[in-house]
Parts: C-alpha cells; structure tokens; sequence
C-alpha cells in the first residue's frame, strides 16, 4: 500500500459572512482543510474527525472526499460545529465558534501512517484533545508528527493555560508551523525568530513561521532561512495557513524526509532544501487567498506533473 498521510482533528462548516452581511457556508476547520489540501496535491490521506448526522456533516464529508481524500468520522456527533468567518474590508477573517470536539471512537481506517498531523482547536479543547494526544504520542515512533497551533483565542481560554497545552504538542512534533499573529498572541514581547529558536530546542526538527504579507521564517539545526511571499490580488485568507501547511507537509514527503524511520534525516535537512519547499509553500498559499474559501491548488495548477 502506498505511504499515505493521517490528519486528526475539526472539520467544520465555515459561514463566511461578507462586510455587506451577505453570507455563504463553505466546508473548514483547520486540519479538514489540510487534509483536503494534501489530497489535491495527489498525497493519500484519511482526516478523522467528528461531524453530526446532519446536512452540515454532509457538507463537509462531500467536500472533503471530493478531494480524493477519505473522512473517518466514527460515531456521528449531536451537530456539526460552525465557525463565523467575518470578513473586513480587506478580506482578512475573524472567527466565531459555535463547535463541540471529541475523539470519534476507534481507529482510523487505514494502519500505519508516514505522517500524522493535528492542530488548532482538536489540541486545546477537551475533552478531544487528551485523546488527540495519546494518538500522537502512540504514533510517534512510526510517522512524523506535524503540529499546527492555529490560535483560536476565543476558545483558547487563559493564555498561560493555553501556552503550556501549545508547547507540550510542540515538544512532541517534528514539524510546526505557526503564524506570526498565533506568537504575537502566546508570547506578545517576542520576536517570532526568537519564539522559533526556542521551540526548535523544545524538540522538533523544523519549525517554520508565517508571517503574512512578509512571507515565511524557519528554523532548523543547520540554522534559519526566510522567504518572500507571492504577491497576488487577495479574495479573502480563508485557509491559506491550512494551505501552507498541506504544502509544507508534501514538500517533506517529495523530499523522502517523512517516517519515523527518516526522523534523524529529517533533524539534518539543510537550507537550501528547507528555502525550495517554503517557496513552494508561499506559492500554494498564494493561489488560496487569491480566490474565495479555502480551495488550495492541485498539482496541476501548479505546473507539476
């Protein structure tokens, strides 16, 4: 069976709601929109979640496995959670949550991951976030563990609280990506250079940072490396770090640096490397904001075969 990727955690129905009040529901949640991003760029993946028996629920499971992705959903929850996206006049989203998150039970469907990636709301709220990470930590010695905070404040609760949630995910990764707008909120007197550097030497191997119109930093044990962004006509920002993050991911797996087994090749990856892949990432994040929802690139549209 071909290497293929697990994502745990939300999938959710995004209201965008326009500045004029107009409104439209779009499938999200941070690591469905992963998920759904890594599939449409050709990777095998299975999001485990947990949606309602209801017509958001079917919503998001249409969208996602339109994308060749498989949803593992298990016991079907009492709703599917809703975020409000309110767009300002700039096309930039602040949230509202109306959402519940539990751990569906039993396994996902297909054993053996290369990769296992969680993030965001599934790694804070309980009671799915305990189980989330048991999962991570049981997954560990086999796959890579990719991890994106994706701060949601409103649902974060106390800040020191949620700091200390936050690093012990980051102490179990391998890979994490955060915007520079999550550090301003956990660590607001910290330069976001500084914040990777001190996250690198809590145990992963890359930790890279979005920081929007400026592009992207990372930091590794060969050093830190930054790259511009694609500049493009922005729709709205919806998804566009999810989509960064299904970029960074696959640029890891074409690179042969995914798997347990490739975790000290992955602790030795050297810049320039580390530079092609971000590149890429900004590129696939590009496309995303240039058109509305999350609806990252597939590998066509990025002139790969």
């Amino acid at each position: 069976m071909a290497e293929h990727a697990l994502v745990v955690g939300e999938a959710l129905v995004d209201v965008v709601r326009e500045p004029d009040g107009t409104q439209t529901a779009h499938a999200g949640g941070s690591p469905a929109n992963v998920a759904f991003g890594l599939a449409r760029l050709g990777r095998s993946v299975e999001l485990l979640t947990s949606l309602g028996d209801d017509a958001y629920g079917a919503l998001v499971r249409d969208h996602v496995e339109s994308s060749g992705a498989l949803v593992a959903a298990g016991t079907a929850a009492e709703r599917t959670s809703v975020a409000t996206a309110n767009l300002d006049e700039h096309g930039v989203a602040t949230y509202d949550f109306d959402l519940e998150w539990a751990l569906p039970e039993g396994p996902a469907t297909i054993p053996d991951p290369v990769v296992v990636h969680t993030g965001s709301i599934a790694a804070v709220l309980q009671p799915g976030a305990s189980a989330v990470e048991r999962l991570v930590d049981a997954a560990k010695e086999r796959a890579t563990i990719t991890y994106d905070p994706n701060v949601r404040p409103s649902l974060m609760g106390d800040r020191g609280h949620a700091e200390v949630t936050i690093e012990r995910f980051v102490a179990l990764a391998d890979v994490v990506k955060v915007s520079d707008e999550d550090l301003k909120w956990l660590f607001p007197a910290e330069d976001p250079s500084d914040a990777s550097r001190r996250w690198l030497a809590l145990g992963p191997a890359l930790v890279v940072v979005t920081l929007g119109s400026e592009g992207a930093l990372a930091a590794c044990a060969a050093g830190m490396v930054s790259v511009a962004p694609v500049v493009v006509d922005v729709a709205d920002t919806v998804g566009a770090g999810d989509s960064f993050m299904s970029g960074l991911i696959d640029g890891l797996w074409s690179a042969d640096l995914l798997g347990g087994h490739r975790r000290d090749a992955l602790r030795a990856i050297d810049l320039p490397t580390v530079t092609l892949i971000l590149e890429r990432c900004a590129r696939i994040a590009g496309i995303t904001v240039s058109r509305s929802g999350a609806n990252p690139p597939t590998r066509t549209e990025l002139g790969e075969s």
